[in-house]
């Protein structure tokens, strides 16, 4: 089959989807294909990949904007038919910089000179998959808890057993697997006889932390969340779309909303 033909061409673009959902905004731990950045791909002739997207806002963080444009092209760069990968920020005031800094493989600051700012990008990752990491775990623990799974239990269960559980909560297979991903990062893979709940650095969490502990994450979830239902918002308002069906907006943060803190 020819790489031209319209068959190969829309399985090779899936392909490249398939790899984008695996790419978050860095802040939110959403994927930039659920958020709508991702505006189209197209394919070249000589196996190369445009991929343009956009931003909630004219001014959204160039750190932020750098990192999901490198996050795609690494994600894409992955598949074994792929020759070069090149994001397109669009509608953004520094989308020249992250644009040529990206394709050029130009770390943050060689791209953005005097204008880059003091916290190095691998610092800024590791504070967000802190976070990653805290509110994965919160979806997961509250599910076990709401489940009438015994606190005692819960630390003392290990990767392999989470991973075994089945829940009746209707989103619990995919909040397991993303809150085990992040837990096999923790731990450079493999380590199937770990403790599954650990804080940010590796420490197991003891039964009588557990309370505290939830309310600590709730709070860095709900915070993610209403950045998240922002972000929605501003770019169906700068796009004239409406909001995805099904997600929290504003106003479920307002008093009296479904997710206003209690």
């Amino acid at each position: 089959m020819s790489d031209r033909s319209p068959h190969r061409q829309e399985a090779r673009r899936a392909e490249v989807y398939a790899r984008l959902a695996t790419v978050t905004d860095p802040e939110l731990d959403e994927p930039l294909t659920e958020l709508g950045f991702v505006e189209d791909v197209t394919l070249g002739s000589d196996r190369t990949v445009a991929i343009g997207f956009r931003l909630p806002t004219y001014w959204c963080a160039a750190n932020f904007a750098f990192l999901m444009a490198d996050d795609m092209r690494r994600a894409v760069s992955t598949l074994p038919w792929v020759k070069s990968v090149r994001p397109e920020l669009r509608d953004h005031m520094y989308a020249d910089e992250v644009n040529r800094g990206v394709t050029q493989g130009l770390d943050f600051g060689a791209a953005f000179g005097d204008l880059a700012s003091d916290e190095p990008l691998d610092a800024l990752r590791a504070k967000f998959w802190r976070k990653s990491f805290e509110r994965r775990q919160e979806v997961v623990l509250a599910a076990l808890l709401a489940q009438s799974i015994e606190p005692a239990r819960i630390v003392t269960l290990t990767i392999g057993g989470l991973e075994s559980m089945q829940l009746s909560s209707p989103d619990w297979a995919r909040a397991k697997a993303r809150y085990v991903a992040r837990r096999h990062e923790l731990s450079d893979g493999g380590a199937y006889q770990a403790a599954a709940f650990v804080d940010a650095d590796g420490r197991p969490l003891a039964t009588n932390e557990l309370a505290a502990r939830m309310t600590a994450l709730r709070g860095v979830r709900l915070n993610m969340e209403f950045n998240s239902a922002l972000c929605r918002g501003l770019l169906a308002a700068r796009y004239q779309e409406g909001p995805p069906a099904g997600e929290p907006t504003l106003a479920d943060f307002m008093p009296g909303g479904a997710l206003a803190p209690r």
